[in-house]
This record gives structure tokens, sequence and C-alpha cells, in this order.
């Protein structure tokens, strides 16, 4: 029997949705650029949220943290994807922040592949930016 070209449209559609779906979804363990550490991402309400959950050496500590009474405490489980909220086609925006200099940035994440996902941190109110592609690991 030979399938009707509605049939194999249909077909194909779905199976072009389904890879468009299969992007569209950050959650899961990426390694970050440099390989030292894990990014648990999550939904955290209507968003997204990000978590150090391993690091390739022991664990530093949150030295730099702003708030005194953080800076004694380990940087796994510390939040550093936070409030990232859809804007637009596999792109979420939000804040990040940094343990390396305790500050806050302005953030966007994009799925570039189901297997790459780009991260950009800005200053606040300024168009100083960095980027760098993690990799899926889970």
């Amino acid at each position: 029997m030979k399938a009707s070209p509605l049939v194999a449209a249909t077909g194909l559609l779905a199976m072009l949705f389904a890879s468009t779906a299969a992007l569209a979804d950050p959650i899961g363990d990426w390694r970050v650029a440099d390989g030292t550490a894990t990014v648990r991402i999550r939904h955290c309400g209507s968003a997204f949220c990000g978590y150090i959950a391993t690091t390739a050496t022991p664990p530093g500590k949150d030295f730099k943290n702003p708030d005194p009474r953080k800076r004694n405490h380990s940087v796994i489980g510390l939040e550093i994807l936070i409030n990232m909220k859809a804007a637009g086609n596999n792109r979420w925006t939000g804040a990040t922040y940094n343990a390396e200099d305790g500050q806050m940035y302005s953030a966007a994440m994009s799925m570039v592949s189901a297997k790459a996902l780009k991260i950009q941190g800005c200053v606040p109110g300024s168009t100083m930016c960095g980027s760098e592609t993690w990799s899926r690991v889970r």
C-alpha cells in the first residue's frame, strides 16, 4: 500500500516538530566550556535555573560573594543561572552569578543543538559581553 502525499507530509512535519521540541529544552546536565564544572539546569517555577552540580577538582568556596555570610559556602549547589525566562525560539534571558568575581550579569542562553547550549553574560547596562558553549552531559 502506498502512502498518500498528505500522510507523508504529516509524518515529516511530526518529525521536524519533534526535533525542534528537543532543541527547546535545556533541562539536564551541561559541562562548561573549560570542563571545570557541570551545571544542572531545571525548571524553577515558570523559568529555568542552573546550579553547579559537580566540579573537576575539589570544590572551592564562594569567597567573593557580596554577602559575607555566604563566603564559606561550597560552590556545589550554587545557583548560577537565575530566572531564565523564554525570550523567543530556543532562547531564554535572566541573570547569571559568577563566583569567580562575585558579580551578577545579565544572561541569555540558547540551544545551538540538542547537545550544545550557548551561554552569554553581559555587564548590566553595557555592551561588554562574553559567551561560551556548554556540552550536554545528560
